[in-house]
């Protein structure tokens, strides 16, 4: 084996390829056909494309099923804590062990072909998740749809979730042109499940295929009513629903598209009975979303990093009380519009620290601050080398009944969870 541990196999992988994002089905499709493990997947798969929910939308839908019995598989990117939380077989992060024997394997098949840390990663997803005889696989794009690296295998129900603008420099700066990137992940009649109306483009190339599209207050509808919430397509009619264990009302909506995924497992075979939809709703987690760490101050972590994210985050922050102030520490990447994102929650901000964060898509303090500071120039601004700095001196100057929002990226709610751990 070349390595011996998994972060000697990560470090490695970090710099084998020339650039850490390089879209294409070419190369990670070589060393597929090279591992020669089956002709088709032992298992169905359910991708989920889209710019806003993703990481909610499988959450929720693998909830559902493992409550039904179901073993499932969960691939998502990027992770807070632990590499390990992107590949997860009934809930469980699978062993360092296991994903050091996949990357072996990936790495023997290869020969001189590159692959980039999401395509090693996504391999050895494919690879545990066949091992362990998986029932169903929820596979998360990592970013568009058609040449993203999950896009190598055929999905049996693709979900489409909120589109907006977010990597643009890769995708586009228009939502019908992502918006067609991202429906790249739907098959030739093979049903696809979109969150909310989606941009023609997407919805032409659906035609194109003869795959059906189900789309939002369209094919399935769906009402609160206090506590709860009703759904109906017009095959099922599910009612008293429990509100997702997610914080956010737009939750209702990643809920909803699911349920139209689970109505048509139904049809396709699966057991799926309205209590384990309630228990799956009930009991589903997801770390990083408006996270709520409770204290003398309130910490709010939350991985948001593009403007609809945004705008939904202000939202929870004005529906939420809170006594004192709400002070942000602020991280994000060089790619994301920190302008917009800081605009859109100025309003409900008393205070803004920034930090830096390291690699190559991150940026410094002092370059995060003079993209933001027109945006917020009302409210006074801190400048700190990094997040955790950022994040020690908020703490410091923070009081009781003042509230902590540690956003901005994945990578931003690491640095400051790491240092409460």
């Amino acid at each position: 084996m070349r390595f011996d541990t998994l972060p000697e196999w990560l470090a490695w992988q970090e710099n084998l390829h020339f650039t850490e994002v390089d879209p294409g089905l070419e190369r990670i499709g070589q060393v597929w056909q090279r591992l020669n493990l089956v002709a088709a997947l032992p298992f169905k798969v359910v991708t989920v494309a889209g710019t806003n929910g993703k990481g909610s939308s499988v959450a929720i839908l693998d909830s559902i099923l493992r409550a039904s019995g179901y073993k499932t598989g969960t691939y998502t990117s990027p992770h807070l804590l632990r590499y390990n939380e992107r590949i997860m077989v009934a809930g469980q992060a699978c062993a360092d062990e296991a994903i050091c024997r996949a990357f072996e394997q990936i790495d023997q098949a290869r020969g001189d072909v590159s692959l980039t840390y999401f395509e090693f990663a996504t391999l050895a997803a494919i690879i545990l998740f066949s091992e362990r005889q998986v029932d169903i696989a929820i596979l998360e794009v990592g970013m568009g749809g058609r040449l993203d690296a999950v896009n190598l295998f055929d999905t049996d129900i693709a979900l489409i979730t909120p589109i907006s603008l977010d990597h643009t420099q890769w995708l586009g700066t228009d939502r019908e042109t992502i918006a067609f990137e991202k429906a790249g992940v739907i098959r030739a009649i093979k049903p696809v499940v979109c969150s909310e109306v989606p941009a023609q483009s997407l919805l032409s190339y659906a035609e194109q295929l003869e795959a059906h599209a189900f789309i939002a207050g369209q094919d399935f509808h769906y009402q609160t009513q206090g506590s709860v919430w009703s759904w109906s397509n017009g095959e099922q009619n599910w009612g008293g629903l429990v509100l997702p264990a997610l914080a956010g009302n737009y939750q209702v909506q990643n809920a909803a598209a699911v349920l139209q995924v689970v109505s048509l497992l139904i049809e396709q075979g699966f057991e799926i009975e309205p209590m384990h939809i309630n228990q799956g709703l009930a009991e589903v987690t997801l770390a990083g979303r408006f996270q709520e760490v409770a204290g003398p101050v309130t910490h709010y972590f939350d991985v948001t990093h593009n403007v609809q994210g945004a705008i939904n985050l202000a939202n929870l922050l004005a529906s939420t009380p809170c006594e004192g102030r709400t002070i942000a520490v602020l991280g994000m990447l060089k790619d994301k519009n920190a302008s917009a994102v800081a605009e859109r929650l100025n309003a409900t901000i008393d205070a803004w620290y920034v930090g830096g964060l390291s690699g190559n898509r991150g940026q410094s303090g002092p370059e995060l601050s003079t993209q933001i500071e027109k945006t917020v120039s009302d409210k006074p601004v801190y400048v700190c080398d990094t997040v955790a700095d950022a994040y020690i001196s908020a703490k410091a100057n923070a009081k009781q009944g003042d509230r902590l929002l540690i956003f901005g990226s994945f990578h931003t709610v690491e640095s400051v969870m790491l240092l409460l751990a």
